[in-house]
C-alpha cells in the first residue's frame, strides 16, 4: 500500500469555500511539484482527515465487493487507496524536518496519533485482512514477481501489526502506538532544540563539530565542545530525553512482546535481511574486534605526536590522549603520514562543483542527465530544483537539494520521498520527486563529499526506480539492504578520473593530481576509529533493543540508570575510553526518532554489500565500465523491493557476498 482521489465532493465542498486548499486540487505546477507557496498550515489537517475519511471509503469498496477476492479487486485498490493522504503525508513530513515552526509543530503534534489510530483500523480490519489472505492462497503463484512481492509484504504486515489478535491486545497496541508517535517526534523535537542550543553557545553547528574539534588547538576548548556535544538531551533541562527514552523503550517491549516476540529487536529483525538479533551480534562481533585492533595502533601513533607536544611544553606531564583529543591529534598524523592538510583540499571542494561530481558520476555509469529548474514552487529560497532525465530520455523524476544548516532544520543528512513512484491503474508512470537535505559547508571536508555522493545514491535508488506499485518502488525496501545503494554511491565521490573532472576551486584550477592521491591514500586513514564509534553505537541499539524491560526504579533517576547501562554495554564490547560510541542514547535520532531501532548496524550490515559489489568494478580495466553500470542500475536501482535483496545481490555477483572486501576496503584486515 502506498503510504497514505480525491472526490468529487470533497471538490464540491471546497468550491463553497472562500480559500481552497491546495491539497484538493490537482496540482497546476511544473511536474506536479507541490505549491508550497500556496499551502498554509492551517490546510494540513483538514487535507490529513479528507485523506483519510477517502481511504477508509476506499477499503469499504473493497470490503463491498461481491466477487471473490484477486490481487485486481483487492490489492490494487488497496494500494491506490492513499493517494491524497500520501499526498499530504509527503510534504508535510518533509517540511517539518527541514523548515519547522511552532505552528507546524503543533500540527504534528495533532496529526501523528491521527495518522497512528488511522494506520491501526487498517491494520486491524480482520475483514481486509481475510481478503488479502485469501488472495495470498488462491493467486500468489500465477502472480508476477513484483505482484508476488507486493501481496507477500501486506499479508505479513497485518499480521506482524497484530490482526490476529484479540480485540482487548489490539486496544493496547492502539494506545501503545499513539504514545510511542508523540515520544518519538518529542525526542526528536529536542534532539534539534539540543544541537541548536550547541551552535548558540559555540557559534557553529554539531555537523561542523568534527571540523572544529581537528582545527581547535585549545584543548580546553576543545573538552568544552565535547562535553555538550556528548550531553545533548541529557542535560536535565526542558529538552533532557532521558525520561522519554525510557518510556519509549518500555513501550517498545511491550508491544513486541504482546505481538509474540521476546524483544524488540527480535520484532524488528523478524522482517529485516539479517533476521534475527543473534546473527547481527555474530556480524558485529568480529568488526568490532578487527576496529579496536586497528584503533590501539591509531591511538599510539597519536599518543607519540601528543608525547612530543608534551617536550615541547605544549602540554603537562603525563598527558594522555582523551575523547576530546582524538580528531585533533588524528590529524596531526594524517598530515605527517600523508602529508595531507584538509585545508589545501576544502577550495576544491565547493559544494556547487561537487554536485556538479555526482552529477557527471550518475551520467558516467547509468547515462543520468541533470537540468536545473528555476521559477519552481521550493519550501525554502535555499533549496535547488532538478529535473533528472533517464538514459532513454524520459523523465526519472524531480530532484531537490536542501544543503545548509538552519535552525529550522534538524540535524544530519537524509533523503526523502516527497512523492512516491508508481504506475497508476491507467498506466500512467508517476515519477518520483525526491529530496536531498544536509548541514554543509561552502566549501566540503572530505567526510562532507561523501555525504553528497552518499544522499544521491538513496537519491538515484528513488529516481531510477521502474516499479508498478509504491509499496515496493525506489527506497521501499527492508531497513538492512537500502543503506547498500548510498554507500555503494561514495565510492565514485574521488575516481581519479571525476576529480579531474569537477574538482575545481574558486580560479577554476582542477585539483592537482598529487593531491588526489593522497586523498586516496588517506581514505583508509584513522578507519579504526571510524569503524569502532559506527559498531559501538550498533551494538548499543542492539542491547537497548534487547531488552525484556524497564525496571520501575529506572524512572526514580533516568539519566543515572541510562548512565549505568550505557557504561555496561560499553564495557561488555570492550570499548576503549578514549572512543564514545558514534551516537549516545540520549541523542541517539536514528533509533530513537528516525525507524531504524535496533537497525543501525545495518549501515555496516549493507556496506558488505556495497564493497563487494563495488570490487566488481575495480576488477575492470575501466572502472566506469559501462555495461557492467547497467547491469547494476538494472539489478538494484530499479528493481526497489520488487525481489528480495539476496536474490538481487546473487544474481548480479553470481555468489554471495564477501565480508572480506569490507574489512580490505576499510583497512581493517
Amino acid at each position: 500500500m502506498k503510504n497514505f482521489v480525491i472526490s468529487a465532493f470533497a471538490l464540491l465542498a471546497m468550491a463553497s469555500c472562500t480559500s481552497v486548499n491546495p491539497f484538493f486540487e490537482t496540482w497546476d505546477t511544473p511536474y506536479g511539484i507541490p505549491p508550497y507557496d500556496q499551502i498554509k498550515v492551517s490546510d494540513y489537517l483538514p487535507a490529513l482527515k479528507e485523506g483519510m475519511k477517502q481511504q477508509n471509503a476506499k477499503i469499504d469498496e473493497i470490503l463491498s465487493c461481491c466477487e471473490a477476492p484477486t490481487f485486481d479487486n483487492t490489492v490494487v485498490p488497496l494500494e491506490n487507496s492513499d493517494d491524497l493522504l500520501s499526498k499530504v503525508v509527503g510534504v508535510l513530513f518533509n517540511v517539518s524536518e527541514t523548515d519547522r515552526s511552532d505552528a507546524l509543530d503543533a500540527v504534528v503534534e495533532k496529526a501523528l496519533p491521527l495518522l497512528s489510530a488511522h494506520a491501526d483500523a487498517i491494520s486491524f480490519n480482520k475483514q481486509l485482512y481475510a481478503r488479502v489472505a485469501s488472495v495470498m492462497e488462491r493467486e500468489y503463484e500465477y502472480l508476477d514477481r513484483e505482484q508476488q512481492m507486493v501481496l507477500k509484504k501486506l499479508c505479513e504486515g497485518f499480521v506482524r501489526e497484530g490482526v490476529n489478535l484479540p480485540e482487548d491486545i489490539q486496544a493496547e497496541l492502539k494506545d501503545i502506538n499513539a504514545q510511542m508517535a508523540l515520544l518519538t517526534q518529542k525526542i526528536g523535537n529536542n534532539i534539534l532544540a539540543e544541537s541548536n542550543a550547541f551552535k548558540e553557545e559555540f557559534g557553529f553547528s554539531v555537523s561542523a563539530y568534527p571540523d572544529e574539534m581537528t582545527t581547535t588547538q585549545d584543548r580546553e576548548l576543545r573538552r568544552r565542545y565535547n562535553e555538550f556535544y556528548t550531553s545533548r538531551g541529557h542535560r536535565g533541562n526542558e529538552n533532557d530525553n532521558t525520561r522519554l527514552i525510557l518510556e519509549v523503550m518500555r513501550l517498545r517491549i511491550r508491544r513486541a512482546q504482546l505481538l509474540g516476540y521476546a524483544t524488540p529487536a527480535a520484532y524488528e529483525l523478524a522482517d529485516k535481511m539479517a533476521g534475527t538479533p543473534e546473527t547481527v551480534d555474530a556480524f558485529l562481533a568480529p568488526i568490532m574486534e578487527a576496529a579496536l585492533r586497528s584503533a590501539g595502533r591509531e591511538l599510539k601513533d597519536m599518543q607519540a605526536v601528543m608525547d612530543a607536544d608534551i617536550q615541547a611544553g605544549l602540554l603537562p606531564e603525563g598527558s594522555t590522549i582523551q575523547p576530546w583529543d582524538w580528531w585533533y591529534y588524528a590529524e596531526k598524523v594524517r598530515k605527517a603520514r600523508y602529508d595531507l592538510d584538509e585545508e589545501q583540499t576544502k577550495p576544491y571542494f565547493q559544494i556547487d562543483s561537487v554536485v556538479k561530481g555526482m552529477f557527471l558520476a550518475a551520467n558516467k555509469l547509468y547515462g543520468v542527465k541533470a537540468e536545473g529548474l528555476s521559477g519552481v514552487p521550493v519550501y525554502n529560497p535555499e533549496v535547488t530544483t532538478y529535473k533528472i532525465i533517464d538514459s532513454d530520455g524520459s523523465l526519472a523524476g524531480i530532484f531537490t537539494t536542501d544543503y545548509f544548516p538552519r535552525a529550522s532544520k534538524r540535524g544530519g543528512a537524509w533523503m526523502n520521498n516527497v512523492r512516491d513512484q508508481y504506475v497508476t491503474p491507467d498506466g500512467e508512470d508517476v515519477r518520483p520527486i525526491i529530496v536531498n537535505v544536509g548541514n554543509l559547508h561552502e566549501n566540503l571536508s572530505v567526510d562532507e563529499v561523501q555525504t553528497v555522493f552518499h544522499e544521491f545514491g538513496h537519491a538515484l535508488h528513488g529516481l531510477l526506480t521502474r516499479c508498478h506499485y509504491a509499496s515496493v518502488s525506489g527506497t521501499s525496501v527492508k531497513r538492512d539492504y537500502v543503506e547498500m545503494l548510498s554507500q555503494f554511491n561514495e565510492n565514485w565521490a574521488f575516481q581519479p578520473e571525476l576529480l579531474a573532472a569537477y574538482a575545481r576551486n574558486a580560479e577554476g584550477e582542477v585539483i592537482p593530481a598529487e593531491l588526489v592521491a593522497r586523498i586516496n591514500n588517506a581514505l583508509k586513514f584513522n578507519q579504526g576509529f571510524m569503524t569502532t564509534e559506527l559498531c559501538a553505537a550498533s551494538i548499543l541499539d542492539m542491547k537497548w533493543h534487547s531488552l525484556t524491560e524497564i525496571p520501575d526504579e529506572a524512572f526514580s533517576d533516568p539519566a543515572a540508570w541510562i548512565d549505568a547501562f550505557e557504561k555496561k554495554v560499553c564495557d561488555e564490547m570492550g570499548l576503549i575510553p578514549e572512543i564514545a560510541p558514534r551516537y549516545r542514547t540520549t541523542y541517539f535520532n536514528h533509533i530513537f526518532s528516525s525507524g531504524y531501532n535496533a537497525g543501525y548496524y545495518g549501515y555496516l550490515w549493507a556496506e558488505v554489500l556495497d564493497k563487494d559489489a563495488f570490487s566488481f568494478f575495480t576488477a575492470r580495466p575501466d572502472v566506469f565500465d559501462k555495461e557492467l553500470a547497467t547491469r547494476f542500475k538494472e539489478t538494484f536501482l530499479q528493481k526497489g523491493g520488487a525481489e528480495e535483496p539476496m536474490v538481487l545481490y546473487e544474481s548480479f555477483a553470481g555468489r554471495k557476498p564477501d565480508q572480506g572486501a569490507f574489512l580490505r576496503a576499510r583497512g581493517l584486515e
